[in-house]
């Protein structure tokens, strides 16, 4: 058996850096190429990195030592890197989402099933010590039975600080696509798979003013609906509330927060891998923060460290297509929700990931 996967990523933008970085630590892979549409951005952080191969993404796939593919693409692209690595018969693990149509995600796990790979999917922020210290309090009984959950994201949309926020208004943008897998994806791993959904959307200005420096005042249509607010039963019987908007100025929800049979819980900000994780059980005056169980310096790139670790010992990896395509068939249904003023029913489901064991030190898995 092999002692260390050899990963490729396709696409340096952003959010690459964070990847590079957060895989360093675990010596069971390594990412031996990277590849980019723009082949100067993929010298340029291969050289900050110590990446030994630039490449087309073609040669990438081609690659015969290259077993994962970290696609961190755009999010319409998705899809297509997704299929072109499967036919490469190699493992895919994509920044989220998995696709950003229904059909397409569809697409791209019945391709895995025939070609008898893996798929894995951002986020794998639950997997922080924040989010699995707050999955063992659940498993030990802390709240008891997990009843009802809350999750909402408000904000005013990104064209007040990013300096191409037109994607986010486009077919695939908005923030259900954009922030909605950080919360569903803690909500399943927390509480289980959902079994429907019901809900509104609208898109409330017709267009957004960016006020960043290099294009301050420049006007871009919205396309996409830009306020979700929506129930989702779970297959357990618990009931969530979730809101995710680009079009609140300002609020003072939470961002999640489990209401058990015996208790209260308050869950870190689904988009990081720490803390606070807070308790409140009947009698307490004041919330309890609870010491962190798990290692809270992860990061990003997690996840694709435990899909090639399952590679290597015959195991289920956590941050799985399975997942990824579960929530997305969950956003998706709040659209449909919406137009049809009705529950919509989930098609798909997946297993709770496991989860981590406590105590882990960075670089480790188990």
């Amino acid at each position: 058996m092999a002692s260390k996967v050899q990963a490729g990523v396709i696409g340096c933008g952003t959010i690459s850096s964070a990847y590079f970085r957060g895989c360093t630590p675990y010596q069971h892979m390594e990412i031996a190429a990277c590849a980019d549409l723009d082949l100067d951005r993929a010298r340029a952080k291969a050289e900050e990195f110590g990446v030994p191969k630039v490449c087309t993404v073609e040669e990438l796939l081609a690659d015969p030592d290259i077993q994962v593919v970290i696609n961190l693409t755009i999010p319409g692209a998705h899809a297509e890197v997704n299929l072109a690595a499967i036919e490469a018969g190699k493992h895919p693990h994509c920044e989220k989402p998995l696709a950003v149509t229904r059909e397409d995600g569809r697409r791209t796990m019945e391709a895995a099933r025939a070609k008898g790979v893996r798929v894995g999917c951002a986020p794998d922020t639950f997997l922080g010590g924040g989010i699995q210290t707050c999955r063992k309090l659940i498993d030990d009984g802390a709240i008891g039975e997990p009843v009802a959950a809350t999750a909402f994201m408000a904000g005013h949309g990104h064209e007040s600080w990013h300096p191409a926020p037109d994607f986010y208004y486009q077919p695939g943008g908005g923030p259900m696509l954009d922030m909605g897998p950080y919360y569903l994806t803690a909500l399943v791993n927390l509480i289980g798979p959902i079994r429907r959904v019901t809900g509104s959307t609208k898109a409330t200005f017709p267009e957004r003013t960016i006020t960043t420096e290099k294009r301050h005042g420049e006007k871009i249509p919205v396309e996409v609906s830009t306020h979700y607010a929506g129930i989702v039963d779970f297959t357990n019987g618990a009931i969530g509330t979730l809101m995710m908007s680009f079009d609140v100025w300002s609020h003072s929800l939470p961002r999640i927060e489990i209401y058990g049979t015996e208790g209260t819980m308050s869950v870190p900000d689904p988009n990081g891998f720490r803390g606070p994780v807070k308790i409140r059980k009947p009698g307490d005056k004041e919330w309890q923060e609870i010491p962190l169980t798990h290692n809270a310096e992860v990061s990003r790139g997690i996840g694709v460290a435990d899909l090639a670790h399952g590679l290597l010992h015959n195991r289920l990896h956590r941050s799985s297509g399975d997942l990824g395509y579960h929530v997305l068939d969950v956003m998706e249904a709040f659209v449909d929700a919406s137009e049809s003023g009705s529950h919509v029913d989930i098609g798909s489901t997946c297993d709770r990931p496991e989860p981590l064991a406590p105590g882990l030190e960075l670089g480790e898995l188990e």
